[in-house]
C-alpha cells in the first residue's frame, strides 16, 4: 500500500502552487475581516503558528465555514504543473494500492492529478475534510486514514515532501520516503532523521529504480 502526499511531492516544488494558495488565503482574510493585506498576512502567520494551518486557526478562533474557505483558496491556476509521463510509467509498474493523503481537498487533488496525467493510479483521496479538518502532522487523522481504508501500517509506505509529516507515519509502523525540497519547512525538525527511512530527491527516478516482483 502506497500513501502519497500531493503538493510538492508528486510535482516539482518549483511549480510553486502554494504561492497561489498562500495569496488566496491572505486575500480571504483581508476580505473577511476588512483589514489591509499586510495585517491579513500577519494574522495568517499567527493562525498557522498557533494551529498548524491557517484554516484550523480560522475555524477555532472565528468559526469560519471551512468549505467556503477551501473552495476559495484552491481556485488557482494549475497549468504551471507539467504533464509527467515518466512518473505515470513509474507508478504504473509499482505494485499495490495507491492513495493520496493531503491537507488540501479532493477537488484540488483531482485537478492536479489530472493535470500531471496520473489520476488513474489512485484509488481515493483522503483529504482535509475526511480528516475532520485536523491537519498533518497530528497523529489522529493518520489513524483515521489507515482505519478508513483498511491499511495495515506495517505494509504501507508514505511519501512526503515535509519531513515532519512523516514522523507520525513512522511511529505507526509505516515505511517513510522523504522528497526534500529547497524550502526550510521541508527539512526535519532539529535535523532529526530518525523517522525517515529513505530519501528521494527525484521521486520518479527513485520509484523507477525499485525492484518489483
Amino acid at each position: 500500500m502506497w500513501v502519497f502526499d500531493l503538493d510538492n511531492t508528486l510535482y516539482p516544488a518549483q511549480c510553486n502552487l502554494f504561492a497561489q494558495i498562500d495569496e488566496r488565503m491572505g486575500q480571504f482574510i483581508c476580505d473577511h475581516f476588512g483589514i489591509s493585506l499586510d495585517e491579513a498576512k500577519s494574522r495568517q502567520k499567527g493562525f498557522f503558528n498557533r494551529h498548524g494551518t491557517t484554516l484550523r486557526g480560522l475555524m477555532v478562533e472565528h468559526g469560519i465555514d471551512p468549505l467556503g474557505f477551501l473552495e476559495y483558496v484552491h481556485d488557482i491556476d494549475v497549468s504551471v504543473v507539467p504533464e509527467m509521463p515518466e512518473l505515470d510509467a513509474a507508478l504504473r509498474r509499482l505494485p499495490g494500492r495507491k492513495i493520496i493523503y493531503t491537507n488540501g481537498t479532493v477537488a484540488h487533488a483531482r485537478r492536479v492529478l489530472d493535470r500531471i496525467g496520473i489520476g488513474s493510479h489512485f484509488d481515493t483521496v483522503f483529504d482535509i475534510v475526511a480528516s475532520e479538518y485536523l491537519p498533518k502532522p497530528q497523529e489522529t487523522p493518520y489513524r483515521r486514514m489507515l482505519d478508513l481504508h483498511g491499511i495495515p501500517p506495517q505494509r504501507a509506505v508514505m511519501v512526503e515532501d515535509m519531513a515532519r509529516n512523516l514522523k507520525p507515519a513512522a511511529a505507526l509502523g509505516m515505511t517513510t520516503i522523504w522528497v526534500p525540497t529547497s524550502e526550510s519547512w521541508s527539512r526535519p525538525d532539529n535535523d532529526d532523521h530518525s523517522h525517515i527511512h529513505h530519501v528521494a530527491p527525484d521521486l520518479t527516478a527513485f520509484l523507477a529504480s525499485l525492484p518489483v516482483d
